[in-house]
């Protein structure tokens, strides 16, 4: 498997100076919660330091991590798809510093700066594949680990 994308590493100089004129630093407490499942995705964030848990809720009472976001992740993408709303949901698994980005500038400004656009979705992209990856390889390895009776 290939290393992880970051995105503001992976983006140009010029064009990382762009996008990060519209960061804002924002801090978030352990055990926050930072979005949930279904509700509006209207910005993203990377991550400066800490951890942050993703999870998708299982029933009323049980949540499941399907991943964990530390220093340089991108935290949330669907801001970038219609409908716009959280695949999953997101807290805080201890103190969390990031850099939040409002998605409606972050649109203008790939409008604008169409080359910018197209680098900021490819990035994305390579996230996701990355991510769809790593969770394909966390879900062989349990079912190896089931077809060989060990629970």
């Amino acid at each position: 498997m290939t290393k992880a994308t970051k995105l503001l590493t992976a983006l140009p100089p010029p064009q990382r100076e762009r996008l990060m004129a519209l960061a804002r630093e924002v801090s978030f407490p352990e055990d926050t919660r930072i979005f949930e499942a279904g509700t509006t995705a209207d910005r993203f964030w990377v991550v400066r330091s800490g951890a942050v848990s993703l999870d998708q809720r299982v029933n009323e009472l049980q949540r499941v991590t399907v991943a964990t976001l530390g220093a340089g992740d991108l935290l949330g993408w669907s801001w970038l798809f219609p409908p716009h709303e959280w695949d999953f949901g997101a807290e805080a698994f201890s103190q969390v510093r990031a850099y939040e980005f409002d998605a409606a500038a972050v649109l203008r400004l790939c409008e604008e700066d169409p080359a910018l656009g197209l680098t900021l979705v490819r990035c994305v992209a390579e996230i996701l594949a990355h991510r769809l990856e790593a969770t394909r390889v966390r879900l062989m390895g349990r079912q190896v680990t089931r077809t060989r009776g060990i629970p």
